[in-house]
């Protein structure tokens, strides 16, 4: 999990602006998170001419936004207090997922839509979950769906979910929460790079 400060930032522009950042002037600065990058072992050959596109993950309103999302129960969504993501949480997945693919060193190229690829497979996902569960034991929880999409002719070439749990500790506050769902992120992420890898 990555903090970022954007507290400071912003009274950096204050004070360039000539702008008096008073207490009570305003609302109180966003904890603001990121994913942790991830480097995930892949065993196999290199794969030097094959190129991947991490297409940007579908998601349900509630997590296809900013906010970092709490369930008190199973039927009710709540947006934890004083927190957000750095980016709409399926681009910071997208970059996570684009990165640990990247780092394995096995493929020829990974990028996003627009960067010029010319694509032999997608990695199409959808957020199914990532979210901090209040009902019965605390705890994280992150679930992706997967496709591994065949780019020159349309079809899946295998589909898998993905899901893992990470217990909430050291406290219930928002770095807590946040570092929850980053480790239940970690755990997928280190099971779907192998996953895409053996499936091309």
């Amino acid at each position: 999990m990555v903090r970022v400060k954007f507290a400071t930032f912003l009274l950096a522009v204050a004070a360039l602006t000539g702008c008096a950042a008073l207490p009570g002037g305003g609302p109180a600065p966003l904890d603001t998170y990121d994913l942790t990058s991830i480097s995930a072992e892949a065993a196999g050959p290199k794969r030097g001419r094959m190129q991947i596109l991490v297409a940007e993950p579908d998601a349900l309103k509630a997590l296809d936004g900013e906010n970092v999302v709490v369930r008190p129960s199973a039927g009710s969504v709540e947006f934890l207090k004083g927190a957000q993501w750095a980016d709409r949480l399926p681009r910071v997945v997208q970059a996570r997922l684009v990165e640990a693919l990247q780092a394995t060193g096995r493929l020829g190229g990974v990028g996003k839509p627009g960067e010029g690829l010319a694509i032999d497979y997608q990695v199409v996902t959808e957020i199914r979950a990532f979210e901090v569960r209040l009902d019965g034991a605390p705890r994280a929880e992150v679930a992706l769906y997967v496709k591994l999409l065949n780019d020159r002719n349309g079809v899946v070439r295998a589909a898998r979910a993905f899901s893992a749990s990470a217990p909430l500790g050291g406290g219930a506050g928002n770095d807590a929460y946040v570092a929850a769902l980053d480790r239940a992120f970690a755990e997928v992420v280190r099971e779907l790079v192998p996953w895409v890898l053996g499936a091309v």
